[in-house]
C-alpha cells in the first residue's frame, strides 16, 4: 500500500470528525460513562464535609443536624465511645479471638480476619469521628443529640454518632459490620 499523502489525510480528517462528533455527543449521555467520571467527594483533613444529597428520600427520624459541642465535651464524648468500643473489642478478642483491636493517639485499628481491617479516628478540628470500612467505606459521623426539644426535659434527650447523609448510627454500623453492640444511651 502506498504511502498516504498530507493532502489526502486533510480531506478524511473533517469527514472523520463530523462522523465521530455525534457518536462523542451520544458518549456523554449513556449511564455507564458519566458513572465512571464520578469522583467521590475527598475525605482528607483539609476537604470540607460533602453536603448532603438533595434526593435521598429522609423519613421522619431522620437527623439532618449535628449538635454544635465544645472542644471538651468532643473529646469527652469521643473518648467515652472509644474507650467503650475498645472495651467491648478485648473482650470479644479473649471470648473467640476472631478481632484484634489496637488502640493509640486518638486512632483505632480493628482487624477482622473474615472482613478486613477498620480504622475509626477522631477528628478534633471538625469535631467528627471518622470510620474506614471495608464493608461500607469512609464515613464522617457527627454527634446528634435527639429527644432534646422544648416539650421534653433538659438533659433527656440520647446522644449518638450519626452519619449525617444517610442517618446511620455509628453504634448500629458496628453492630451490623463488626458484630458489637454499644448502645447509645452508653455514650452519653
Amino acid at each position: 500500500m502506498p504511502p498516504l499523502r498530507p493532502a489526502l489525510l486533510l480531506r478524511r480528517l473533517p469527514r472523520a470528525q463530523s462522523v465521530r462528533a455525534p457518536f462523542r455527543a451520544a458518549r456523554v449521555y449513556a449511564p455507564f460513562t458519566t458513572a465512571a467520571r464520578y469522583r467521590a467527594p475527598s475525605l482528607l483533613p483539609d476537604t470540607p464535609d460533602p453536603a448532603p444529597r438533595e434526593a435521598e428520600s429522609h423519613d421522619e427520624g431522620h437527623v439532618t443536624q449535628r449538635t454544635e459541642l465544645s472542644m471538651e465535651d468532643y473529646h469527652r464524648r469521643a473518648d467515652e465511645l472509644m474507650e467503650t468500643l475498645y472495651t467491648r473489642l478485648e473482650k470479644r478478642q479473649e471470648e473467640s479471638g476472631d478481632v484484634d483491636a489496637e488502640y493509640h493517639d486518638g486512632v483505632m485499628n480493628i482487624d477482622t480476619p473474615k472482613i478486613g481491617t477498620f480504622v475509626i479516628n477522631k477528628q478534633p478540628p471538625s469535631r467528627q469521628i471518622w470510620l474506614s470500612s471495608p464493608i461500607s467505606g469512609p464515613k464522617r459521623f457527627d454527634f446528634v443529640l435527639v429527644g432534646e426539644s422544648m416539650h421534653q426535659k433538659e438533659g433527656g434527650g440520647s446522644g449518638d454518632w450519626v452519619y449525617l447523609r444517610d442517618g446511620t448510627s455509628l453504634s448500629k454500623l458496628l453492630k451490623k459490620e463488626i458484630g458489637v453492640d454499644i448502645e447509645a444511651e452508653e455514650m452519653v
